[in-house]
């Protein structure tokens, strides 16, 4: 299977300069119909030059030396592989796209297989990918619509008891904004002190009204109702890819695989 048009980075750095922006970085391209004088400043917190989107790229491109591997499920803490890996988490809403974005994530390997069905609340179990020697990526049940019965406490166990975790993504749809579970899983993670980011996902669905909408008023809620969440979003679409090598750089960046330099 050849990975999707726009997967690799080379590919999005043959397009004309608007759209190359737009493509890695979609919060930027929304900048531009912001009233004047608004601070932007949380728009380019994490802005990474050429060369760590490109490392960060390597690291989700499986070779000999460099397998990237569904290594396997648990639906409890117990059965959870025990690993030294920093590790990250993506949770969200049952229908959010997680398992959508995981897999344009991993687009540029096509053999590691990540399955994304048409019935929301698909994902019932943890799912753990082990990403060579760097890190390892999980992906969590859905909250909300159809989760998993024992999801609360799977969940929170998970996130209380990992210690190799290094951040926690929290994928919210971009065309409904946040929602009550969405506003109960902040409060979870907020209470057990995990560091999180917040992914807008499916950007390619929502008008640039309605997102501007949903990224201003989610800023804001940020800014004043939370203390570990990272202050930058991220947007993304796993149709278009936009957004999705600037999340690569953000995952590689958090688990200790990027110069810091390279990263700022």
């Amino acid at each position: 299977r050849a990975p999707p048009p726009l997967a690799a980075l080379a590919q999005v750095l043959r397009l004309e300069q608007g759209r190359r922006t737009g493509l890695l970085f979609p919060l930027q391209k929304l900048e531009r119909y912001l009233a004047p004088g608004t601070d932007t400043a949380r728009f380019r917190l994490f802005q990474p030059g050429l060369p760590a989107l490109q490392r960060a790229e390597a690291l989700f491109k499986s070779g000999r030396d460099h397998p990237i591997d569904y290594l396997s499920s648990a639906v409890r803490m117990a059965h959870a592989p025990l690993l030294a890996l920093p590790e990250v988490c993506f949770i969200g809403r049952s229908n959010v796209g997680k398992s959508s974005l995981i897999r344009a994530l991993f687009s540029l390997s096509p053999e590691v297989e990540i399955r994304v069905s048409k019935t929301p609340g698909h994902t019932k179990k943890m799912n753990f990918f082990k990403v060579g020697k760097y890190f390892t990526l999980v992906d969590m049940p859905g909250y909300g619509y159809r989760a998993p019965q024992d999801f609360v406490e799977m969940v929170e166990a998970y996130l209380q008891e990992r210690h190799n975790l290094k951040r926690t993504f929290m994928l919210v749809d971009g065309v409904v904004g946040l929602q009550k579970t969405d506003h109960i899983a902040v409060e979870m993670l907020e209470e057990f002190g995990i560091p999180y980011v917040v992914v807008l996902t499916k950007i390619d669905r929502a008008s640039r009204g309605l997102l501007l909408k949903n990224v201003l008023e989610i800023q804001e809620y940020v800014m004043k109702k939370t203390q570990g969440c990272f202050p930058q979003l991220f947007l993304v679409s796993s149709l278009e890819f936009s957004g999705v090598h600037l999340l690569r750089c953000f995952v590689a960046h958090v688990t200790g695989n990027l110069p810091t330099v390279e990263a700022s």
